[in-house]
């Protein structure tokens, strides 16, 4: 068993262990990549205020997101595919977050089944919905999401137009993986993958396949997916979509103070602070960057949350003295999937909350909630692109 002290510890194992096509899916971003490098390089920009001789015993991370008890303010982010990085995997990450007492995101691209997850954990989870054209199938979508008693939905409101990334059209990545000579002879070097690959029967999208008009199998899925997205998406379809759900609802993509207002005006309960992990419109700030003027224009209407960057502990923190409520990870709880299954994405929420907790202390605080800017030190650089602060 390899010692693990950090995310990074994961990511080198997680790497040697998945084909590469799923590997780069996870670990890129598009067009050049810049702002998936920003996402986690502008945490630097903030550094951390020291103080000592402050009683620390009884620390305390716990919060609440969205109305809901929760460990730390971390949640499993929505990732499609979950399940080629690893056999049963959006299974196993919703295990894994249930018992670490933290919220699990479904994608609806996703390999295991809103159902199947369902049936595999006890505590409600998240779902999270595209805006699709199909209105029968998010009305069908959103029925089975309430039957498995999801608490909330997160709107992804980014992806009406879907952003290029070259490592994925060059692997072509797809689910399941197509057989090329180059897949072939990769996927031939990662054996323990493979071999827990056979012995699930899920491995295609599903909650799609079968549920979509017109989507019977894998390879009739494409031509949906070219035409599902809806280009045409406005503020009065997303608040369509809240009406057909009729619950919570997190509206996940928010990048501008302006779109911050409208999601408001839309009786969303939380947004994400997100540009999509930098997968979507590259050359965006950072989600960090982002995040003061929203909190400024909007943090005393609507709970706003932070995606996009987050690969320690001290990530969270700063993002919660930033004004964030909660955070979501993504690769980072990906890596420890592909690593080593349920307990991989259990380690890396231990490895999050040990780094959240001992910084929290070491900054002089000992309850998250009272966390603040006060435990910060913002570089002049990081207010450099801002338009407003």
């Amino acid at each position: 068993m390899p010692v693990i002290t950090e995310i990074e510890d994961l990511k080198r194992i997680y790497r040697r262990r998945v084909p590469k096509m799923f590997y780069d899916y996870c670990e890129s971003g598009s067009w050049t990549e810049q702002t998936f490098r920003d996402n986690v390089s502008d945490f630097d920009l903030l550094r951390l205020r020291q103080r000592v001789a402050v009683d620390m015993a009884g620390r305390s991370t716990k919060t609440q997101m969205i109305g809901e008890d929760v460990s730390m303010p971390v949640a499993l982010a929505p990732v499609g595919m979950t399940g080629m990085q690893h056999a049963d995997g959006e299974i196993l990450a919703a295990k894994a977050a249930e018992k670490k007492g933290v919220p699990f995101t479904l994608s609806t691209m996703s390999i295991c089944s809103i159902e199947d997850v369902a049936r595999h954990t006890t505590k409600p989870f998240w779902f999270q919905v595209y805006t699709l054209k199909d209105t029968d199938f998010m009305e069908r979508l959103f029925q089975r999401a309430h039957a498995a008693k999801c608490s909330a939905i997160v709107i992804t409101v980014d992806l009406q137009i879907l952003g290029q990334r070259h490592k994925d059209i060059r692997n072509g990545l797809s689910a399941p993986p197509k057989l090329t000579p180059k897949s072939v002879a990769n996927m031939m070097t990662k054996v323990p993958w493979g071999l827990e690959m056979l012995r699930t029967e899920r491995r295609q999208f599903g909650n799609i396949v079968g549920h979509a008009k017109g989507v019977s199998d894998p390879s009739s899925l494409s031509s949906w997916t070219a035409e599902a997205f809806d280009p045409s998406l406005d503020w009065d379809r997303i608040a369509e979509f809240k009406r057909m759900w009729g619950g919570k609802v997190i509206l996940k993509g928010i990048l501008d103070a302006d779109d911050a207002r409208r999601a408001v005006d839309v009786g969303a309960d939380a947004i994400i602070v997100s540009n999509h992990g930098g997968r979507q419109l590259d050359g965006a700030l950072s989600s960090i960057r982002t995040l003061p003027e929203i909190v400024a224009a909007v943090g005393d209407q609507v709970e706003i949350h932070l995606d996009s960057g987050i690969r320690s502990g001290q990530d969270v923190l700063k993002a919660v003295a930033m004004g964030a409520k909660g955070t979501y990870i993504g690769r980072a709880f990906v890596y420890g999937l592909g690593a080593m299954g349920q307990q991989g994405v259990e380690t890396a929420l231990d490895v999050i909350h040990k780094e959240l907790d001992i910084t929290m202390a070491l900054c002089g605080k000992k309850d998250i909630n009272d966390v603040d800017r006060d435990i910060l030190l913002i570089d002049d650089e990081f207010h450099r692109w801002r338009r407003n602060i």
